[in-house]
């Protein structure tokens, strides 16, 4: 997957936005103001930081290299992919949506009802 195709994919889903708050080199997406990946898509080695699941986080850890303990976060609740093309674009798409939801299911009634989530959208 390279950064393009990575940008592109962040930013389909409802209400997402790409900012940057920790400089014009990291890219950081976010929907109702919480973020839900960040990338620093000019980088030589290609990462993806996504939040996830505690249990899910370790299995994802323990099954695959590329997920690791996310760099400079809550390392209980977020990974680092290292996209290298050991895991199939679909995976790593997944992984981005599983996070997006997290965050989304965490927001106000309102607010997922505004960006049409949840299991009647």
């Amino acid at each position: 997957m390279s950064p393009a195709e990575l940008r592109e994919h962040c930013l389909s889903f409802r209400g997402a936005q790409e900012t940057f708050p920790f400089g014009a080199e990291t890219s950081v997406f976010k929907v109702a103001g919480k973020m839900f990946a960040l990338s620093r898509l000019g980088a030589d080695s290609l990462r993806i930081s996504l939040k996830c699941e505690p249990r899910l986080a370790e299995a994802l850890r323990g099954a695959h290299p590329a997920v690791l303990p996310g760099y400079h976060l809550n390392k209980r609740h977020w990974n680092t992919v290292i996209l290298d093309d050991s895991l199939a674009d679909r995976v790593i798409k997944d992984m981005i949506e599983d996070s997006y939801d997290l965050v989304v299911s965490a927001l106000p009634r309102a607010r997922r009802d505004a960006l049409g989530w949840g299991p009647d959208a």
